[in-house]
Order: C-alpha cells, then structure tokens, then sequence
C-alpha cells in the first residue's frame, strides 16, 4: 500500500470519526445521563430554588386540582420542605415515565401527588390525585426514540474511537494523523456545544406560553449542564492534543536539522596511504 492511499484511508477514517463524537456523546448522554434516575434528580435539584419553577409548579397543580388551591400551592413551594417533595416528585416522575417506556402500554403517564404533598406539610392529606405527566402519542416517540438511544449511546462512541485509532494506525505520519484527529475532536465538541445553544432557543421559542420560558429556560440549562462540560472537555483535549502535536514535531525537526548540519571533516585532514 503506497503512502498516498494510507493517507487517503486515514484521512477517511478519521472525518468519519470526528463526524460521529458529537453524536456519540449526545447519545451516551441521553441514554445514560437523562436515563438515568438517581442522576436526574440530582441535576435537577438545585431548581427547587428558582423563583420561576416554582411558579410553573403551582401553576400546573392548579391546573390539575383546581384554581382554588393555587395560593396554597404557591406558599407552599416556598418552605423549605419543597426541596425534599421537589426531589420525591422527580424521581416518581421519573420512574413513572421510565416504566411506561421499558414496559410498553399506551395510555398516559399520571402520577399521584398525594405522597409528594404530604412531604411538604404533613398536616396536608389529599385524596389520590393523578396528575398527567405525559400524553399517549407522545410516549409512542419516545419509546421508539429510547431504544434506538439504547443502541447508539454505546456503539457510537466505540465505533468512533475505533475509527479514530484505525485512521493513526494506517497514516503515513502518525503525527499529522494524530494532529488532525484532536483537531477534528475539538471541532466535534464545538459543535456539540453550538447545538445545545441552538436546541435551547428553539424549546423555548416553541412554546406557547411565554410565561414559562423562564422555568423551560431553567429545567434545559440543568438538564444539558453535564453536556455542556463534555463539549468544553472534547474542545479542550483536542485542542491540548493538537498543540502538543506541533511542538514536539517542530522539536524534533530542529533536532534533525541540527544533526544534519554538523561539521564536516577537512579533505586535507584525511589520513594518506603511504607509499611503499
């Protein structure tokens, strides 16, 4: 195999490599970040304290039990037992829509919040009340959704590595090879980055109430917080990668041409037969 097709073949390898890191760790992400029960709650968390979640909380119990209870629901959102029901309420969401999704079915999700408001004032005893979390034909994309996530929050980011290794190893100069995979690493994570940016501006302008683009703003910045740091980690080792590339090429390119230009030995200095 001459050197001009190893660099051909290297070069494809490694763009289909670069190609796939920002969707393999999109993958990887949703399907074991967002799938994930107990790193769910945890991101969400710190929301219990948002002025605006808060609201939209309120908002949607009304909506569910009646306007009558909003003030209830309101003050009580701003005691500090919300933290502990804000954490209940998540992770029974969560099961709740988890379940419905690995078990099949096709009616709604609901939850009971009940438990969740008892945890908030104990003195609080409400009948069960199903509240709806997520609608049939929704819950029909995402289960179609979660198992192709199943599947490519695993293999993408194997096939890219593997793609990636396979490009170095037949490159004619490993080095360049090298070089233009962080670069193509660190373009990936930028792009990953810009699509997080522009996935948050198109969920809020889609909705329909403006009122709640805060609380949406908020929950998506919480959500997409660890991909966020992934894509500033890709762009930063690649970067890091690439540099250190170039400066111990350039090194070792001095060194050669130092070596090569040593002193040449004097014709007149070289030692002569002597004659018999």
């Amino acid at each position: 195999m001459t050197s001009r097709v190893r660099d051909a073949l290297s070069a494809a390898l490694i763009a289909l490599a670069c190609l796939l890191v920002p969707f393999g760790a999109l993958a990887a992400w949703a399907a074991y970040g967002l799938a994930d029960t107990g790193r769910y709650v945890t991101a969400m968390a710190p929301l219990a304290a948002d002025p605006a979640v808060r609201d939209s909380v309120a908002d949607a119990v009304a909506g569910e039990v009646g306007e009558p209870v909003r003030p209830f629901v309101r003050a009580l959102t701003r005691t500090p037992a919300f933290g502990t029901a804000w954490d209940a309420g998540n992770r029974a969401v969560h099961q709740a829509v988890l379940r419905a999704v690995r078990e099949g079915g096709h009616r709604e999700v609901t939850v009971d919040i009940a438990p969740i408001a008892a945890r908030v004032e104990h003195r609080v005893t409400l009948p069960r009340t199903e509240v709806a979390v997520l609608p049939a034909p929704a819950l029909d994309r995402l289960r179609k959704g979660y198992d192709v996530l199943e599947v490519a929050g695993f293999w993408l980011p194997v096939t890219a590595a593997a793609l990636a290794v396979a490009g170095i190893a037949v490159a004619a100069c490993r080095r360049r090879a090298l070089t233009a995979t962080a670069l193509g690493t660190a373009l990936g994570g930028a792009l990953l980055g810009l699509a997080v940016a522009v996935g948050r501006r198109m969920t809020l302008t889609d909705l329909a109430d403006p009122v709640r683009r805060p609380a949406a703003g908020a929950v998506y910045d919480a959500l997409t917080g660890t991909l966020r740091t992934v894509s500033w980690l890709l762009v930063g080792v690649g970067l890091a990668v690439a540099v250190a590339c170039w400066i111990t090429g350039r090194y070792g390119s001095l060194r050669a041409r130092r070596a090569s230009a040593g002193p040449v030995p004097d014709p007149a200095q070289r030692p002569r037969r002597a004659r018999a």
